[in-house]
């Protein structure tokens, strides 16, 4: 089995930066395209960053400007990093990974983390 892992979320006033991490535990060969997701409750789920194998990213309009996702060289571990955060940036945020191949020849499709959370105040 596979998990990732967030950290780096915490508390702080609007016009503030954070940075997230999403480390990945396991047997792990490789890791295909990955996202940042945001959980607000009573909200659907909503989608803050992406990322793929190769390293382009895309954001929604709401974010631009604002954050940025990267990875480590090794294609596993991802990064947001969030600056000039706004109250509306306030919930849990969930890394995720569409397919992880694992040693052994096995692979798992729609990897979530559990989240960190991300409180901003104003």
């Amino acid at each position: 089995q596979v998990q990732l892992v967030e950290s780096g979320g915490g508390l702080v006033q609007a016009g503030g930066s954070l940075r997230l991490s999403c480390v990945p535990k396991g047997n792990i060969l490789r890791i295909g395209d990955m996202a940042w997701y945001l959980q607000v409750p009573g909200k659907q789920r909503q989608l803050v960053a992406t990322i793929t194998r190769s390293g382009l990213a895309d954001y929604p309009e709401s974010v631009k400007g604002r954050f940025t996702v990267s990875r480590d060289s090794d294609k596993k571990t991802m990064y947001l990093q969030m600056d000039s955060l706004e109250p509306e940036d306030t919930g849990v945020y969930l890394c995720n990974a569409n397919q992880i191949w694992v040693a052994g020849g096995g692979n798992e499709h729609s990897v979530w983390g559990l989240g960190t959370q991300v409180t901003v105040s104003s």
